[in-house]
Order: C-alpha cells, then sequence, then structure tokens
C-alpha cells in the first residue's frame, strides 16, 4: 500500500499537469481503498468500472470538487501553477522561433564549458575567460557580424527553457498537493458513499468477509471486554463501600463470569475461585486458601514452592547444577577479563610494587608496633583513661546486640570504606593524568579535523546503540522492522570504524603509547570494582507474610510425619536390652481452624495492600450453578464465616433466586443473604447498543443488521450473542450469499429445527390418544419438513410453520381445550408453538429485503417497533409462552405482519435452487 502511495505521488509529479487526469487517478484510487474495494461486485452493476464512469461524470465531478475543504488553497496554487506553466511552454517557443542556430548545443557548450573552467582552472579563471569573450563578441559585433545576436538569441532560447523546467517542477509539486487534498476531502469519502448508494436498498445487509474475527473465536479473552453498564455499576459499588460481600445475580449467559475476571483482573490483588457443585465446603476452602497463598507469592515477585513434584535427592542435584551452571557462566567471562586485564598491567602493577614496597612495609610496621604498644599499656595499666573507655565500649557492644540498626551500620563500614577508596584512586587517576605534561603536549598537536571526525563517529554510535536498546518497530509497507535489526549492524560497523580510525592516527597512537597508561587503567579497573563492592546490597530477605504463606502451603499440601527409635543392648551370652519406637504425624486441618487461618491471613494480606491503596478482590464464581437454590444457600451459610474480612472485596455470582431473596430482604422472610450480602448486582441483558458495541470490538464484519439478528435470537446473553455471531459467518458459508435475506432464512430455520427437535424428544415420553392427533400431526409435519435434505421442500414450509405457530391463539381451530392433554404435556406444545411464533417474526422481519426502510416504518407505531422488543420476547419465552405470544402480537402489528395464518399457501421463504433430488 505504502508503494502504491509512492507510486502515485510520483504519476501525479511526472505526468502532464491534467486535472482531468488527476481526479481520475484519485478516483481509481479510492476505489481501490480496502473498504471501499470490499464492497464492490457483491450486487449486479455495482462493480469497479460502473462506479468509476459515475464518479467521472460531469455533474458527480463537479460536486466532488466543490466539497473539498481546501483551507490552504490547494487548487487554486495548482491552476496558477498550470497558467504559468503555459505562459513559460509559449515564451520558449517564441524564442525558439527567433533563433537561426539550434540553441541545444549551443547553451550545452557554453554551460557545459563553464562548469569545466571552475571545476579544473579554479574560481578566477570563468572571470578571465568571460571578459575574453565579451570583448571577442563586441569586436564581431562592430565588424557587422551575426555572430553575437544569434548567441543571445540562442542563450534566450536556454534561460526560457529553464524557466519552463522551473514551472513545470513546481505544476508537479502543487499537483501533488492538489491530489491529496482531493482524495482525503473529495473522492475517498465520496467513493464509499457512492457505492452504498448505487447498492440500493440496505448496504449493511451485505455479509463481506474481512478485518479480524479473532474476537468471537475467542470469548473469554479480555482484550475484547466491552465495558457495559453492569461493568461500571460494579465499579461504582466498589468505590462507594471499603469492603464487603456483593453478589451478582442474572441469567446464564449473561456474562457474570466475564465480569468476575475483569473485576479481579483490574485490581491490584486478586484471587478467581470457582465452586462447582461436587466440592464440598472443605475443600472448597482449602483449594481457595491454597490459591490465596499462591496468588500473593506469586504477586511478591517469589516463586511458589514444591512440595511432591521431587525427591530430596532430586532438588539437591538441580540445586547444584543450577549452582554450577550460573558459576560456570561467570567464570566463563571472568576468568579470561582477569587473564587480559592482568596480561596487560602486570609490568606496570609489578615496578609499582617494586618501588613503593619498602615505604609500604615500613608503614605497616610502624603502625602494628604503636597498636602493640597501646594494647600493652593498657594490659599493664599505665593508661586508666583508656581502660575506662575500653570497658565502657565493650558494655555498650553488649548492650547493641538486640539493636538491628547497629548491625547494619557495622556492615555498612567496609561498604563505605570501599567507595572513598575509590573514589579516592579515581581522583588520583584523573589528576595525574590532567597533569601529565608529555599527554598535554601530545593533545596540542591532534588536528581539529581528527577531532571532529572521531565526536562525528561516536555521537553515531551511540545513536545507534540508543537506538538498538530502545525495542522499538517501524513499518515499511507490508513488512515490520525491528529497531534491533537496523541498528546492531550499525553499530558494530560504526564502533569498528571508530576503533580502526582510532588505531591508525598517528596522534592518537602516540597518546595511548604512554609508558603510565597501563598503570592507570589498571587504577581505573580496581575503582571500578571498588565502586561495585560500595553499591553491593544483600538479597532482601522474604517477608514475614510471604514466609507464613509458604508454611501454609505445606500444611495444607503435605502430611508431616515423624518416627523415633532407641534400642539398648548388652552384647554378652544372655542378651539385655530395651526398645522404644515413637512416631508422630499432623492431624489434618479441620473446617473451623481453616475459617480462622484463612481470616487471619486475608486480613494480613488486606491490611498490607490497604497501607499502600491497594484493592484486594476475591471472585467466586459458579455458585448459581449449585444444582438449585437450597443448595446455593447451604453453600453461602457453610461459608459465610470467611467473608467480611475488613478491606476485602468479596464478590459472588450467585443464582437470580438468590436475588430474589435478598431484595426481599425486610419482608416476611429471612435467610442466609440478610447477613451474608451487603450488596447485590444484577446483571441484565445486554441492550442492542451494547450487543453492536461487543460484537464490532470482536468483528470487523457483523455489521448493524447482523448484529441485531445475533441480539435478537439470543435475546442479549452474552455468551450466545457470540456464538450467533460465529453460526451466522457458518450460515454465510453455507448459502454462498452475502446477503441478510438468505443468511438469516438458514440461521433461523436450523435454530428451528434443532429446538423443535429438542421439544420432540421431550413429548415422546409422554402418552398421546386418537383425539390429539391434531397439534402432533402439525408439529410432526413441520419437523420433518425442516429436517428433508432437498431445497425444493422449503418452498412449502411456510403453510405448515404457521399452522403450527399460531397454535393457541383465539381463532385458530385447535385452541380448544383437550381434555386427554395432560398440563405438562400441553405446557411443551405451547412451548414449542411460541419459539415457532418468535421464528416466524424473525423470519418475516429479517428474511424481506428493505430491512432499513421498514425499520423507520415501524418505529412510528414506537416501542413496539424497536428491534430490542425482539430480543425482549425471546427474553420472555424463558418465563412463559403466552406473554411472550402477546409481546409478539404487538411486534407482528407494529410491522404490520398478520397475526393469522394467511390464506395463499405457498409462498417461497428463500430462492429455489436447482434440486438433485428433483432435477428429472
Amino acid at each position: 500500500m505504502q508503494l502504491e502511495i509512492w507510486f502515485t505521488k510520483a504519476e501525479h509529479f511526472f505526468s502532464a499537469p491534467d486535472s482531468e487526469a488527476i481526479y481520475f487517478r484519485c478516483a481509481g484510487s479510492a476505489l481501490g481503498d480496502p473498504d471501499s474495494a470490499r464492497l464492490l461486485g457483491k450486487r449486479e452493476g455495482v462493480n469497479r468500472s460502473a462506479v468509476l464512469a459515475r464518479m467521472c461524470d460531469e455533474p458527480y465531478r463537479g460536486q466532488v470538487i466543490r466539497q473539498c475543504a481546501d483551507a490552504l488553497g490547494t487548487r487554486g496554487r495548482f491552476v496558477r501553477a498550470c497558467v504559468r506553466l503555459d505562459e513559460a511552454a509559449a515564451a520558449h517557443e517564441r524564442a525558439v522561433d527567433e533563433a537561426d542556430w539550434d540553441w541545444r548545443p549551443v547553451c550545452l557548450m557554453l554551460v557545459g564549458g563553464l562548469l569545466a573552467l571552475i571545476l579544473f582552472g579554479g574560481p578566477l579563471i570563468p572571470p578571465v575567460v568571460l571578459l575574453l569573450t565579451a570583448g571577442v563578441l563586441i569586436w564581431l559585433h562592430s565588424r557587422g557580424s551575426t555572430v553575437l545576436l544569434n548567441l543571445l538569441r540562442c542563450m534566450r532560447a536556454g534561460a526560457s527553457k529553464f524557466r519552463w523546467v522551473v514551472h513545470r517542477v513546481n505544476a508537479g509539486a502543487c499537483a501533488v498537493e492538489w491530489a491529496e487534498t482531493l482524495q482525503r476531502e473529495g473522492t475517498g469519502p465520496s467513493a464509499g458513499a457512492l457505492i452504498r448508494e448505487m447498492l440500493g436498498d440496505d448496504p449493511d445487509s451485505l455479509l463481506i468477509r474481512g478485518g479480524h474475527e479473532e474476537g468471537l473465536r475467542t470469548p473469554r479473552a479480555a482484550r475484547y471486554v466491552v465495558e457495559n453498564a453492569a461493568l461500571l455499576q460494579l465499579k461504582r459499588k466498589i468505590q462507594q463501600i471499603e469492603g464487603g460481600t456483593i453478589a451478582v445475580c442474572g441469567p446464564r449467559g449473561s456474562g457474570k463470569t466475564t465480569l468476575l475476571e475483569t473485576a479481579v483482573r483490574g485490581a491490584d490483588f486478586g484471587v478467581m475461585a470457582q465452586a462447582p457443585a461436587s466440592y464440598t465446603p472443605h475443600d472448597f476452602l482449602v483449594s481457595l486458601s491454597v490459591r490465596l497463598c499462591q496468588t500473593y507469592i506469586r504477586d511478591s515477585g517469589k516463586p511458589v514452592p514444591e512440595f511432591t513434584r521431587l525427591s530430596p535427592l532430586d532438588r539437591l542435584g538441580r540445586r547444584v547444577r543450577a549452582g554450577a551452571k550460573r558459576v560456570g557462566r561467570w567464570g566463563l567471562f571472568a576468568v579470561p577479563t582477569a587473564a587480559l586485564v592482568v596480561l596487560g598491567s602486570a609490568a606496570s602493577v609489578r615496578s609499582v610494587y617494586t618501588e613503593n614496597f619498602a615505604a609500604g612495609a615500613h608503614l605497616v610496621g610502624v603502625v602494628s608496633s604503636r597498636v602493640s604498644r597501646g594494647g600493652v599499656q593498657l594490659w599493664q595499666g599505665h593508661s586508666v583513661v583508656g581502660s575506662v573507655l575500653v570497658a565502657v565500649v565493650g558494655l555498650l557492644w553488649w548492650r547493641a546486640r538486640r539493636r538491628a540498626g547497629v548491625v547494619r551500620v557495622l556492615l555498612q563500614v567496609p561498604l563505605v570504606f570501599a567507595g572513598v577508596m575509590g573514589f579516592l584512586l579515581f581522583a588520583v587517576l584523573v589528576r595525574d593524568l590532567v597533569t601529565d605534561e608529555q599527554i598535554l603536549f601530545l593533545l596540542q598537536r591532534v588536528d581539529i579535523r581528527t577531532v571532529l571526525i572521531l565526536g562525528v563517529l561516536l555521537l553515531v554510535w551511540e545513536g545507534c546503540r540508543m537506538a538498538q536498546e530502545s525495542e522499538a518497530e517501524f513499518s515499511l509497507g507490508f513488512w515490520d522492522i525491528s529497531a534491533r535489526a537496523v541498528f546492531r549492524p550499525a553499530t558494530y560497523l560504526f564502533g569498528g570504524l571508530l576503533v580502526v580510525l582510532l588505531l591508525r592516527n598517528d596522534q592518537i597512537r602516540a597518546l595511548l603509547a604512554d609508558s603510565e597508561n597501563p598503570l592507570r587503567l589498571a587504577g581505573f579497573v580496581v575503582a571500578a570494582l571498588l565502586f561495585k563492592v560500595a553499591l553491593w546490597k544483600p538479597r532482601p530477605a522474604e517477608s514475614p507474610l510471604v514466609v507464613r504463606c509458604q508454611d501454609y502451603l505445606y500444611r495444607l499440601q503435605t502430611v508431616q510425619s515423624s518416627s523415633n527409635a532407641l534400642s539398648t543392648g548388652v552384647a554378652q551370652v544372655l542378651s539385655l536390652g530395651n526398645a522404644h519406637t515413637s512416631s508422630l504425624s499432623t492431624v489434618p486441618v479441620s473446617f473451623p481452624e481453616l475459617v480462622d487461618d484463612f481470616r487471619c491471613l486475608l486480613g494480613l494480606i488486606a491490611t498490607e495492600k490497604a497501607r499502600v491503596g491497594e484493592v484486594v478482590v476475591i471472585a467466586i464464581d459458579e455458585v448459581d450453578r449449585l444444582g438449585s437454590d437450597t443448595q446455593a444457600l447451604a453453600f453461602l451459610s457453610e461459608i459465610k464465616a470467611i467473608l467480611g474480612v475488613p478491606d476485602v472485596y468479596y464478590l459472588i455470582s450467585v443464582a437470580e433466586d438468590v436475588g430474589a431473596a435478598f431484595v426481599r430482604r425486610g419482608l416476611p422472610h429471612r435467610d442466609v443473604t440478610d447477613s451474608s450480602l451487603d450488596d447485590i448486582l444484577h446483571v441484565q441483558p445486554s441492550t442492542l447498543e451494547e450487543s453492536r458495541e461487543i460484537l464490532s470490538s470482536r468483528s470487523e464484519t457483523l455489521t448493524g443488521p447482523y448484529a441485531a439478528l445475533a441480539h435478537a435470537l439470543s435475546g442479549g446473553g452474552l455468551r450466545d450473542l457470540l456464538r450467533y455471531g460465529l453460526q451466522i459467518l457458518e450460515m454465510q458459508e453455507k448459502s454462498q450469499s452475502n446477503e441478510l435475506t438468505e443468511i438469516s432464512l438458514h440461521l433461523i430455520l436450523e435454530e428451528l429445527s434443532e429446538t423443535l427437535a429438542g421439544f420432540r424428544t421431550l413429548l415422546s415420553k409422554h402418552q398421546f390418544s386418537r383425539s390429539t392427533s391434531t397439534i402432533l400431526s402439525s408439529f410432526g409435519a413441520l419437523v420433518r419438513d425442516l429436517q428433508l435434505p432437498c431445497p425444493c421442500a422449503v418452498i412449502d414450509l411456510r403453510p405448515s410453520l404457521e399452522r403450527f405457530a399460531f397454535y393457541g391463539t383465539a381463532d385458530h381451530p385447535d385452541t380448544a381445550t383437550n381434555p386427554d392433554l395432560v398440563d405438562t404435556t400441553r405446557q411443551l406444545i405451547e412451548e414449542a408453538s411460541a419459539y415457532a411464533y418468535f421464528s416466524l417474526t424473525l423470519l418475516d422481519i429479517f428474511g424481506s429485503s428493505g430491512l432499513d426502510r421498514r425499520t423507520s416504518m415501524a418505529a412510528a407505531f414506537g416501542r413496539e417497533g424497536d428491534l430490542q422488543r425482539l430480543a425482549d420476547a425471546r427474553q420472555e419465552l424463558g418465563i412463559s409462552p403466552y406473554s411472550a405470544r402477546t409481546l409478539l402480537d404487538g411486534i407482528r402489528v407494529a410491522w404490520t405482519l398478520p397475526l393469522q395464518p394467511r390464506t395463499n399457501g405457498n409462498i417461497p421463504l428463500q430462492r429455489a435452487s436447482d434440486c438433485s433430488i428433483h432435477t428429472a
């Protein structure tokens, strides 16, 4: 794409400055844009040539040019540049007509000769030659020769041609600027609008694969989570209270687990735990305690201990191997480095040692003699004051045994001494280097150009090194190039070039060849080592809370046992002896002990986190899947003891029944939710706008109408919404069509077939009589029609679908209550009929063309005409088929759909295709 942009700019620049040609190229580039190109060829008559011809028609072309917001006046500059270019071309043609000679060789010889004189003769030769040439030409003119006149005319033609070239370059630059403005403000936005206009009704109903779709295949990915109303409400609740238990309730598939995972990821310290139905409260609390300890240890940057994976001998061997590997890697670099440094500075160090050994030995002898003399005087009692001071220091030292600060200061003394010695050594070396007269003399003789070249190379090398370490990336067309891959060779290249120049330059080599440089280098190495020692810090000890978590993990995940044996005896002819054996093993942790330990440990963690303003969240998921509300309440009553830890937020997903029990608190109803929960958050199904935002963040293919279809089928449930999004893409491949009418037909009929097959399985477990065969025959015929592989059978599907969907209406003949149907059977049939009625409504709305137009007409009826009502009806099907049917009746009235079966029968639901079964 970048290469195409550069090629288009070059074409604008080098082509003849023509506004129509520029517009044609910009229009072609606009149609090549991916967003516009993906719409071409999807409907009849909407291809590249047709759209390009429409864009180049004069009325539309003028409209596009007028809508350009040309604030910089690029089009005016381009027009003026074209006018000046035409004037320059006309002036050049006149000058050429007036010249008797060919102006090109004359101007070429003059310019070439002048450049050759400047290049080879220096700056003073051309003026001399020009004066001689002018004198000759004046003499020829005085003799009546026409040479001067023809020469001037040729020069005038050459000057006009040079002027034309300047205006041509200016016109090309102005053409590029105007083309960019036209592309950005005119043809770019207009191309997409024109294509959508030519597509006709419902351009968004075209399903065009393109862009990313990974979000639909990874429903639990954190990067695709959208902040909806439930997440914002949860954040507000957490901000309003300082710790507490918040229950999260809602229908299944509404996104409660995603909400808890998002809250745990957003917390400074969070633990996520599941509570499947097979867990007992004891096992659940053990698992939660283990996970709490492991999370805190990892959060502290420490490894989680392993207790049962390796034997003690294997762990010892692994530690030995790891230590040997570290020592070997360190020695691989340390030993050669030390050998090379010693080899390079051994002679200088040895000479210094030989020269100063006697003075150093004398100084050590004087100091040691004075110290020994003072100790003898103290021992013999000749220095009473010194004896008292020494005794007092001894007592103070004993008093300081419990103070960690004294030990810390004493440990820092050698480090501070090493730092001071390193600084003094560095200062002495710098002073010696600055005051060395020979080095100063050699520095004065260094050429300034050499310094500049070396300085530039050093700056370039440093810049390449910093760019290499930045880990940045930049794009070049289709390639993503790493800065490390580009600047690492450049760093080595410029570094090697710098070293080569330093070694090949005689002046620099003279500086490096100073006899005292090896000793100075060794001194700088020693100073660096002393600084390294001064900056050394011992590895920080593990915090007591980390140690406590490790010990608690060991307590929970292992069983400790020990045994002791003692035997005594006398080896005589008659043996006399005594043997004693004892064993000790730990008792498994009881549930009350687990509760106390968990609360204590979590309280310590929360206190530590709250001290630095961090939030602790414990999320317990899957409580709503414990089977029933009674089991969920029993589970809450068991784990109630671990709730209520200060500065800890508990988030528990519960069923809607538990949430309803909490809402009725204070009324003549009381259960465990009154004392266990502090607040409750109802996760409602997503609205149509939220579903569109969720699907658009996960897929660029699903446009608004497809988001509305998926939202209606799912009822706003997050899990089903993503599932239907994937099924829409699958139906597109199955139907080999891009139209919403075809894709929605396949999707709705497939869902209806699977649902009715499930109802039929449930009905097969009931008893039926001859008098109940009417509705069963209708049900069976519909299921068989849905499962037929022949595409021709779809044409006759609508009558049977309508007969079954309108079962239960007031004017339907099968509405009369049949005494032979039991209540459970009648309830299943009513639910299946209501779902068929819902599917028929979806087919009538999404299976017909002109969805945008019909949506606007339905909106005039108010709320019943909103597409959101379809999702409300899908949610109502889970409550009662009768209330859902009433809601669907209102929707059908708003969309002007019939409320009874149609009299005309064979109405096709989809485009009939060639049938391999009935071809003959």
